[in-house]
């Protein structure tokens, strides 16, 4: 990839960019609520973030637009003698950017920010059915060690 992404702290001025990326595929189509402005539900999850030092929400920029973001969460644990944990959710790559390594520089950094809160392991999740995001974290060294359960309320 030519030119390197810019990592920040998602702005509220982010959020539409934010849940246009989160919408751009099949599963995303089904869930997200596209609105100008954003549904209020979106505001307050982002406000919640915002509020929770254990949280970050990310974007990443190149030439001044919003092209991906994941949210970074900092999870304490007693397993593995009172390790922390790099929790990465949400990950999202502009269409146009997939294939060219801003997502593996996006997981990097992110993967690095972990490193430096002193989290001993980062996790994620990704649905079963996105078989090439498996690939792609694989490529990236993340092993398929555990089966996630989720029931929705």
């Amino acid at each position: 990839m030519s030119a390197s992404l810019i990592f920040r702290t998602a702005h509220i001025a982010d959020l539409p960019a934010i849940i246009a990326l989160l919408a751009d595929d099949a599963l995303g189509r089904e869930r997200e609520v596209l609105a100008n402005p954003p549904d209020s539900r979106y505001i307050a999850a982002f406000e919640a973030i915002c509020a929770d030092s254990s949280q970050r929400l990310v974007v990443a920029e190149l030439q001044g637009q919003v092209v991906g973001t994941l949210q970074l969460s900092f999870v304490p644990g007693l397993s593995h003698t009172g390790s922390w944990r790099g929790q990465i959710e949400s990950v999202r790559i502009a269409a146009a950017l997939r294939g060219i390594g801003a997502g593996q520089q996006m997981l990097e950094w992110a993967v690095a920010q972990c490193r430096e809160r002193g989290c001993s392991v980062v996790q994620l999740t990704t649905d079963k059915s996105r078989t090439d995001a498996h690939r792609f974290y694989q490529k990236l060294g993340f092993e398929p060690s555990h089966l996630g359960f989720k029931r929705k309320l």
